[in-house]
């Protein structure tokens, strides 16, 4: 049985509701970045930075990286949960997935500050 211990003693219905609307903010970024190619079909790299000169772009910007955390955690968290557990890994089950979740931690960490040095640094 897999306790709340590593999901920071949140519900699964916690997680669901976040899951979807980081779904939704991923989704509205993704058609926001291909209505800029439709728009400018022939995009060239002074288009493409002034796009993200603008303040409004990088706050959608930040706030679509921080749903892709949010959204690539729980997902991870869930698989670690469903599929490293005592039946495969018998008494190793719980280390191996905390050094999975600590491994995806990590890699999440390391995402987000890049991405706000590439959103926000000069």
């Amino acid at each position: 049985m897999v306790t709340n211990v590593t999901n920071l003693g949140r519900s699964g219905l916690h997680d669901w509701i976040i899951q979807r609307f980081s779904a939704i903010i991923l989704a509205a970024y993704s058609l926001c970045i291909l209505a800029s190619f439709v728009i400018n079909p022939e995009m060239d790299f002074e288009k493409w930075s002034s796009i993200f000169d603008n303040n409004a772009m990088r706050l959608f910007s930040l706030i679509t990286l921080f749903a892709l955390c949010a959204h690539a955690w729980i997902g991870m968290w869930t698989i670690s949960t469903d599929y490293i557990t005592s039946l495969q890994f018998g008494g190793r089950a719980t280390f191996l997935r905390l050094v999975f979740q600590a491994a995806c931690v990590l890699l999440i960490a390391v995402y987000l500050l890049w991405g706000i040095q590439i959103f926000w640094g000069n």
